[in-house]
């Protein structure tokens, strides 16, 4: 048997029990406070997407010409002995831009000559042939046909002579081509050939643009040349001077494209303006009709989820993101242009869209304090 004394050393006291509870009630609500979680409120930054663009633009590079550019050549050949311009100068009608040798066409000068002086003596021995031929004929000493002979004769000399003028005008015409002058004002831009060069009849040796209108030569791809027509009115920016923006006209189209580059080229007239200066480069933006409506996303808004592009969109009433796949048009410096997905209206994270998940509870810039500027809607 148990004895008393054991017993009441087995069996807990009141004491303890209580003390038990007292623990476990603790335990508990411990537990309970670890297991309230407090919702994760996020702000965010969006921006409201407004309505589709019915337009769409189109910008190319390119560089400020002169309408007229002239390739200036020798009319005969030769060896270069002087260049009397150089690159930026500028010319007047009659300025001499450079010579040949004109040792040789100044010896067929010479030559010319001689046989003028030649077909001159030859006219004045067949006029005292013909005039003695007459007064013999009158006389009836002379035969009609002897006559007729002396007259023939004189005739002949005479073209002989006109022969021997035209070649003393020629040869003294190829010494004056020996000189390469400027025919209209303008502004040397290239040098073909230097001194010491042998160069052929018309090849060229330097280029002068004309003064006067000036316009930018574009290349254009093969998907886009349908919307430059002549007429067409474009914009013209200046990378020297972002101020400086002019309307121009496309004045040609090329009819067929590069062999190499595959583009074709468009040149634009520009107003006159003394800030467009030779060489400058410009951008040419045309605003062209938009084919497929679309609407426009900063690039940090974009996300992929499986392998497609989305955005994630803000629910106004809830406060919560939900992911949205969109279609995706094309890039651009601006941002990213959305097909399908988007409406107007709807808010969009424009960053931060790593952290974002479905259903995720927002704080959108409307619901911030007024000092979050950076957060402010941006349309």
């Amino acid at each position: 048997m148990f004895s008393l004394n054991t017993l009441s050393n087995r069996m807990p006291s009141v004491a303890n029990l209580a003390l038990i509870g007292v623990i476990g009630i603790g335990l508990s609500a411990c537990s309970e406070e670890k297991a309230e979680v407090k919702e994760v409120i996020r702000p965010v930054k969006v921006v409201e997407i407004a309505k589709a663009d019915d337009t769409r633009k189109l910008d190319y590079s390119g560089s400020v010409k002169a309408r007229t550019e002239m390739n200036l050549g020798f009319r005969v050949a030769g060896k270069i002995t002087e260049r009397l311009v150089d690159i930026g100068d500028r010319v007047t009608p009659g300025d001499v831009l450079a010579r040949i040798d004109a040792t040789d066409y100044q010896l067929a000068v010479k030559t010319a000559e001689a046989n003028l002086a030649a077909a001159e003596r030859g006219v004045e021995t067949a006029d005292l042939a013909n005039k003695r031929a007459e007064q013999l004929f009158d006389k009836s000493v002379a035969p009609k046909s002897q006559l007729e002979q002396a007259a023939l004769s004189h005739d002949q000399a005479i073209s002989q002579r006109d022969a021997a003028l035209s070649a003393l005008d020629q040869a003294k015409n190829q010494v004056s081509y020996t000189e390469l002058k400027a025919g209209q004002n303008g502004i040397v831009t290239s040098i073909n050939a230097d001194i010491g060069q042998v160069v052929g009849s018309g090849s060229p040796v330097l280029t002068v643009a004309v003064d006067g209108e000036k316009e930018v030569q574009i290349a254009v791809p093969e998907n886009d040349i349908a919307e430059f027509k002549p007429g067409k009115t474009v914009k013209a920016s200046f990378w020297a001077d972002a101020r400086l923006v002019l309307d121009g006209k496309v004045r040609e189209v090329s009819g067929s494209a590069d062999q190499q580059s595959r583009t074709f080229a468009v040149r634009v007239s520009l107003p006159n303006d003394p800030r467009v200066l030779l060489g400058m480069t410009a951008t040419i933006e045309a605003d062209v009709n938009n084919g497929n409506s679309y609407v426009s996303i900063p690039l940090t808004a974009l996300a992929e989820k499986d392998g497609q592009q989305m955005v994630w969109t803000v629910d106004r009433d809830t406060a919560t993101v939900h992911g949205r796949i969109i279609e995706v048009a094309d890039f651009t410096g601006d941002g990213v242009h959305v097909t399908q997905g988007l409406d107007s209206g709807d808010l969009v994270v424009a960053a931060g869209t790593q952290f974002m998940s479905e259903n995720l509870k927002v704080k959108v810039p409307e619901q911030q304090s007024a000092s979050a500027d950076s957060d402010q809607t941006v349309r």
